[in-house]
């Protein structure tokens, strides 16, 4: 008879925790990242092909925000993965957003 562990099936990665906000209302506010993934993008907008999914925290209450933003997309990416949970600022800079 075989056994479950011989099937090699590996549990699915949890979801986010917390409800969606948009950016704007984090602007400038201090937020903790807890996690975060890298998706293909389902709408197209200013040319960004990837979605950014960040599961944040303020205040304590988790929500998870989605943007295109590449300065986001690609300062993150530069995190140790050791390095999650951080505080951060998200600013808007000439039209970008930026982690501070």
């Amino acid at each position: 008879m075989n056994s479950f562990s011989q099937f090699n099936i590996k549990a699915p990665e949890r979801g986010f925790e917390g409800d969606k906000i948009k950016i704007s209302k984090v602007l400038n506010r201090e937020i903790v990242v807890h996690r975060f993934k890298i998706e293909d993008s389902k709408v197209f907008k200013k040319g960004a092909d990837k979605c950014l999914h960040l599961e944040i925290a303020i205040n304590g209450n988790k929500h998870v925000l989605f943007t295109g933003s590449t300065g986001l997309l690609d300062a993150i990416k530069q995190v140790p993965a050791d390095g999650f949970p951080f505080k951060t600022t998200i600013i808007e800079n000439n039209d970008r957003y930026m982690f501070t």
